[in-house]
């Protein structure tokens, strides 16, 4: 997996939970799909930003998915400022698909 992060122990933990979040078209989840970028923790605000990207910038799905990545971060990290932003740079692409994704894909 490819996520760069400031805090490894908290990002394990971050990762272990979105693993619930699944993309419906594909039936994996974010984390193994790879879209997932980066997760900084701050201390002083107390702020989780997360990078992440969709498959398509067009993904009719990616709203929800967006939208469950920040409730499950929430769920997971209740007192903590949540942000989740959207990028396409660098695109997706399968190789980003992590060695279970691609088992449970099939491929």
């Amino acid at each position: 997996m490819n996520v760069s992060t400031n805090n490894e122990l908290q990002c394990t933990i971050a990762l272990a939970a979105l693993e619930s979040v699944i993309d419906p078209e594909i039936g994996l989840n974010v984390v193994d799909l790879g879209l997932i970028y980066r997760i900084d923790f701050d201390a002083q605000p107390a702020r989780i930003s997360l990078l992440m990207t969709l498959t398509t910038a067009f993904c009719p799905m990616g709203d929800a998915i967006t939208a469950a990545v920040e409730q499950v971060m929430h769920e997971t990290f209740s007192t903590v400022e949540i942000g989740v932003e959207l990028t396409f740079d660098p695109p997706w692409t399968p190789g980003r698909i992590s060695e279970a994704g691609n088992e449970f894909l099939n491929r």
